[in-house]
C-alpha cells in the first residue's frame, strides 16, 4: 500500500465520520461542539445538516472508488477529482463556517494530492 493511497483512505474516513456527526450528531452535545453551535441553532439547522453529511458521503465514496478502481491510473484521477472537491469544500467552509476547517479538510486533501501526483 502506497502513501498516497494511505492518505486517501485517512480522508474517506474522516469524511465518513463528519457524516456521522452531521446526519446523527448534530443535536447532540458531541455535534454542538464539534460544529460550534448551540442547541436551538443545532435542532433549527438539523435538516440542512442531514443533507451536509450526505454530501460528505458522496466524498468519501469517491475517493473510495478511486482507490478499489481496478486501473490504477484512472483510480487516481478519480481520487484527484474527489480530493479537489474536498479541498474546495474545505477552503468554501473555512471562509464561511469555521476556519478550522480550513486544517481539518483543505490541507490534508492538499497533501493527499501531492501524495498522488508524485506517486508515493
Amino acid at each position: 500500500m502506497t502513501v498516497s493511497v494511505v492518505l486517501v483512505a485517512v480522508i474517506a474516513l474522516l469524511h465518513i465520520y463528519i457524516l456521522y456527526l452531521e446526519m446523527f450528531l448534530w443535536a447532540t452535545p458531541k455535534g454542538q461542539k464539534a460544529f460550534g453551535t448551540t442547541a436551538q441553532a443545532a435542532q433549527d439547522s438539523k435538516g440542512l445538516a442531514f443533507n451536509q453529511g450526505l454530501y460528505n458521503g458522496f466524498l468519501a465514496a469517491g475517493l473510495i472508488w478511486g482507490i478499489v478502481y481496478p486501473d490504477v491510473a484512472v483510480g487516481q484521477h478519480i481520487q484527484l477529482f474527489f480530493l479537489g472537491c474536498v479541498m474546495i469544500a474545505g477552503i468554501v467552509g473555512s471562509l464561511t463556517a469555521k476556519k478550522t476547517i480550513l486544517y481539518i479538510q483543505a490541507v490534508p486533501a492538499l497533501i493527499a494530492i501531492v501524495a498522488v501526483l508524485m506517486k508515493w
